[in-house]
This record gives structure tokens, sequence and C-alpha cells, in this order.
């Protein structure tokens, strides 16, 4: 882990079935994400994260994978692929690949075999038992909130899947596994990536003396982490680590959306040799994807959580900064307002974030302040985990169709899904074709085209943004201190670094807020303003400001 370039670095994930369209299928493919290279270097980012382009029957878009090392007919070749991450290089962008390695689809050929025979040698690849009096081995519930066991007629044995059925669970305990997944990095490595995205990294040990959930039901919300071995993935990801991210000089970032900061520590520990980051969603979880409005107790909870992650990876680990991937609603749409203040929030937003100590992920799109869509009928939905939840609301509960939409246009994966809104061409320059999922409607003004020829855009307010950090060693380096703990709508902290103090200020809300210098005993008099995402006086305060609706201010200053 000596290469530590990704403490420096800003990550952009691409979700590309959403990105662009080279040849008109209405499926973004690996040759229209070479054709925006370009606009990727012009924003600044040091690497891109693919969400998964392997083969696949797409029951999860990728993420049940039937081949790790050949590429989806949807996104093109291996040849393709190879072009991709060397043209990616030539532009100074490093490609960071998806790891899916906690299940695989139904449709790959270890499962495929598995399932002909008891005796069959991949059989022990996954998770097999037989039923009960009851049914199912146990009663765990897969995130699907279904039964997490199918039962297989053909060997009258019950296989594990933590989601969809189609994806099945793999057995960590098969040293046969280990090895495999080894080899497959290996080969991604020789193809020339820099790094891992590693998909639901804390899940993919399991308990292996079954125990019911009712064992474990006030230990954790998280189903799955009821049932994952007390060790959990730890062993694993050292062998790992050893055997290929060392090895490689490979960036490494996990998925594990409940942990809290203590346990992302034990990740990311350098003196563990795991991996670099941890992904975790509490800071999202602040305020329920539901809910419309922000209100004081959803920005004092945000606050909170915020600083504890800072406060426990601030000396050893370190922190993801991101808002927005492909499985959550679109940030200025659930923190900010979407509508009157769109640019002003999505600005506000990302100050807040990229200003603290980590790893800053920006989403595509979300440079652009795109906002979630709205989808009239269930048809329009493209999520597997929405139309399960349609499913059994409409046909098993008997709830009202409207009530439901209401819901899941909160909530849907679908909201980062839409394609990206490149232009306001038809099909927002996403495609020539008919796209896969709708896009949102609102493309006509909310583009790529028009934003990276407006010198005031949320484009070039995450461009500043990045070259701030890139700059000033105190945003990677300097400590973090919350103030205004407990006001329920400034968002302020500070970093120090050899006697340089860094202040944002952020107003999470519609009205007005002011900041009192003099009672938190700071003077800016000898600094300067770095960036604003109002037009905003050079000559610096003495003594408090006032932030106008979704306002924020990052000042730069001796101590």
């Amino acid at each position: 882990m000596a290469n530590d370039w990704w403490k420096n670095a800003v990550i952009y994930q691409i979700y590309p079935r959403s990105f662009r369209d080279s040849n008109g299928d209405g499926i973004g493919d690996l040759q229209g994400i070479i054709s925006r290279l370009d606009y990727l270097q012009t924003l600044g980012v040091d690497a891109i994260w693919l969400s998964p382009v392997y083969e696949s029957p797409n029951v999860d878009y990728g993420y049940d994978v039937s081949d790790h090392r050949a590429i989806s007919k949807d996104y093109g070749t291996m040849t393709d692929m190879e072009e991709l991450i060397f043209e990616a290089n030539r532009y100074g962008i490093k490609v960071i690949l998806d790891i899916v390695y906690n299940h695989t689809s139904d449709q790959h050929r270890w499962f495929l075999e598995a399932r002909r025979s008891k005796k069959s040698r991949y059989r022990d690849y996954y998770h097999w038992r037989p039923g009960t009096s009851d049914g199912p081995p146990t009663d765990w519930v897969s995130a699907y909130n279904t039964s997490a066991w199918e039962l297989d007629e053909q060997t009258g044995e019950y296989y594990l899947h933590m989601n969809s059925r189609r994806q099945i669970d793999l057995n960590w305990e098969n040293p046969d596994v280990i090895r495999e997944v080894e080899d497959m990095m290996t080969y991604w490595v020789r193809k020339g990536v820099s790094g891992f995205r590693i998909d639901q990294l804390g899940h993919i040990n399991k308990k292996k003396s079954l125990p019911s959930y009712e064992e474990f039901a006030n230990k954790h919300a998280d189903p799955h982490f009821k049932i994952i071995k007390d060790e959990g993935a730890h062993p694993y990801i050292r062998q790992l680590n050893e055997a290929i991210f060392s090895k490689y000089g490979m960036m490494t970032v996990g998925e594990s959306t409940s942990s809290t900061p203590e346990e992302a520590l034990l990740y990311t520990d350098p003196d563990r040799k795991e991996v670099n980051m941890i992904f975790s969603s509490e800071h999202l979880q602040a305020k329920e994807k539901e809910k419309k409005q922000t209100d004081a107790s959803d920005v004092i909870k945000l606050k909170k959580v915020m600083e504890k992650w800072q406060k426990t990876l601030e000396n050893k680990g370190w922190n993801t900064l991101f808002w927005c991937n492909h499985d959550e609603p679109r940030i200025v749409s659930r923190y900010g307002n979407d509508r009157e203040y769109r640019a002003e929030s999505a600005k506000m937003l990302a100050a807040t974030l990229h200003m603290m100590k980590g790893t800053p992920y920006i989403y595509q799109g979300e440079e652009l302040g795109m906002t979630n869509p709205v989808f009239d009928s269930i048809d329009e939905f493209r999520d597997s985990k929405s139309l399960t939840e349609f499913q059994q609301r409409y046909f098993e509960g008997n709830e009202e169709k409207s009530k439901i939409l209401e819901g899941l246009n909160e909530t849907t994966r679908d909201n980062a899904r839409t394609p990206m809104q490149w232009s306001d061409a038809e099909n927002g320059g996403f495609t020539d074709g008919t796209p896969w999922i709708k896009l949102n409607g609102n493309y006509s003004h909310v583009n790529a085209e028009q934003a990276v020829m407006d010198p005031d855009s949320v484009f070039w307010f995450y461009q500043k943004l990045i070259q701030i950090r890139k700059t000033h060693p105190i945003v990677t380096e300097g400590t973090f201190d919350l103030l205004e703990r407990e006001h329920p709508s400034l968002f302020v902290y500070t970093r120090r670094f050899e006697n340089k103090l860094l202040l944002v200020i952020s107003q999470f809300g519609e009205g007005e807020a002011i900041f009192d210098l003099r009672q938190q005993n700071l003077s800016i008099k000898s600094g300067e303003l770095l960036l604003a995402n109002y037009p905003a006086d050079q000559t610096l305060p003495e003594e408090s400001i006032r932030l106008r609706p979704y306002e924020t201010r990052i000042y730069l200053c001796g101590q």
C-alpha cells in the first residue's frame, strides 16, 4: 500500500449502461465512455470506477456476473475494454474495476455445474442445505425481502442467495473459491487496471452454524450482518491483499454499507493490510429516502455522523467521500432543493463533502446537478428490487398503486440510473436509438453541453473543488473539527494543517442563517475566499457571515 496516489485523487463512477451509447441500441457502452474521456479530463478526475461490464443476464444489470473474464455484448468486446484502459491512461485517468465476488449469476458456469449433482466439484463453491419440515433451512431474509433460500428441484436442496434468487452466494470457506478470485483479479491486473471496488465486501463470509435471525435480532439492523461470521471478511481480505493488492499496488475500496466507523477502521488501518477505503452509507441514512423535506433533525444527525467518521479515521484508516452512486437517489433531490435552488444546493452539497478528509467520489451527472426523475408507471421502472417491492405491496399487500408508485419514486435505484444528460438534443444526446430506461425530462436545461459553456455552472464548481484539493495540502492532510453542532441548518467545520486554517460554511436550508465568527473565536482577516456559490464580497468579514439559501463559502487563512 506504499503507492497512495488515491489519497490525493478524485474518482468518477460510471454506470456504463447509462453513460453514453455509441451504436444506437439504447444502451451505454465502452466506446461511448471512450468518446467522453476528454470531458472527464476537463473535469479533472484522476480515475474512473466502472460498474460491472462483465457478461451477465442482467437480472441486476451486471451485479449478477456469469463470466468474470468476458465483456457483456451490451457494452462491446474485450478489445473495446483494452482500448478504454489504454485511452484512459493516455488521458491521465486510471481505471478501477467493480469486482463482484460475494455471489455469481445462476448462469455462471460454476453454478450450472454445481446444480447438476451433489458430487460436482463446484458444489461446495456455494452454500447448499437440506430443507426442514417448515421448508427453507433457516429464516434468513434476502435484500429483496424474500426468503434467502431457493429450492433446487433437481438436487432437492436449497441454495443461499442474500440478493435476488438469481444471485447465488459463494462459499468463501472453500479455498478453491479464493484461488479462483485471485486468478481472476490477476487477469485484470495484467489488463492494466489500477484498482478494484469490491462489491458487498462485508458480506462474503456467513456463519456456518446457520443461526436463526432471532438469535441476532438486536445486534444489527441489516439482515446480512445478522448472519455474517464473527470475524467477517477480514481473514480473506488480508489474504487477497498479500496475493494481489499489495503485490501489484492496487487501489482498493470495499462496499460495506452498514459498517460503523470502528468497523471501517479495521478494514482500512494500513497496519492490518486489508483495503484502502470502505463505502458505508450511514451518512445517507441520516435522512430516510422516503422523506421529502429535510428538517433540522436530519441536518444535525448528518453533521454528527460525518464528524464521527472524520474523527475515527483521522489518524489511521481513510474515508470515502460520496453523496451518490448507482444504488442511491440523487443527492440534490435528497438533501437539497432540486427546483428553485437546484444549482445552489448542488454546489453547496459538493463543497461540504469535498473539503473533508478522504477520497471524493463523483457519480455520473452529479457534477451537473442531475435530479431524481419522475416515473409515472410501474412499466417505466427497470430496478429489480423496485419491481419486486411493487409486486409484494400491490398483489400481496393490496396497497393502492398510486401510493406505492409515490414511495418508489423516492427510493428506487432507477433514480441514479437514468441516462447521462449530454445535451438538449433528442434523448439528451445519450443515444440515437430508444433508451433502455426513460430520461429525466429536465435534460433540456440540465446537461453537460450547456454546463461546460457556462462558467458559473455546477460542472465548473466541481472542477474548482478538484483544483483546490490538488493545490492545497490542507484538504488532504488537515485535521477536522465540527462547529455549530446543534445548529438546525448550518454545517460548519474547520481543517487545520501547518499553520493554515480552512473554514467551510454551508447553509442547509431555504432561509437565511448567520455564522458568528466571534462566538467561535475565529478570525479570517488574514485569509482569502477560495470559493463560493453566490457572488460574494471579497472583503473578509470580521464579526459574522450571513448565509443565503443553500449558500456555501470556503475560506483559507493563516492561524
